[in-house]
């Protein structure tokens, strides 16, 4: 079965949060494996050494994410974790309030 259960899961995805709202970096780093892939809400593929610099002051400041269907799968040796998320924001002084959703291994 997976190495973490659903309630430590869902509490890393609460560390995560909080680290993204407090532009925290160093969690930041903790949290992100190094082979990381994200794909943007325009379809682009991010490095982890693409992504942290944009949680550095000054560039992105979130002011709320607010998770919704959000679905857990435990599986042998990882987990998969799917949220629909409420992100108000601003990313180089422009203002965003949209809805995404996330989904990791």
């Amino acid at each position: 079965m997976s190495k973490y259960s659903e309630s430590q899961i869902i509490e890393i995805e609460v560390r995560l949060r909080q680290a993204m709202l407090n532009l925290d970096v160093a969690e930041l780093d903790a949290f992100i494996a190094p082979e990381l892939i994200f794909t943007s809400y325009l379809g682009q593929l991010v490095s982890k050494q693409q992504d942290l610099p944009i949680h550095q002051p000054g560039i992105l400041k979130f002011r709320a994410l607010m998770p919704s269907e959000r679905y857990n799968q435990l599986n042998e040796g990882f987990s998969i974790v799917s949220v629909q998320m409420h992100i108000l924001d601003s990313y180089e002084g422009t203002e965003i309030d949209q809805h995404y959703r996330f989904t990791r291994v």
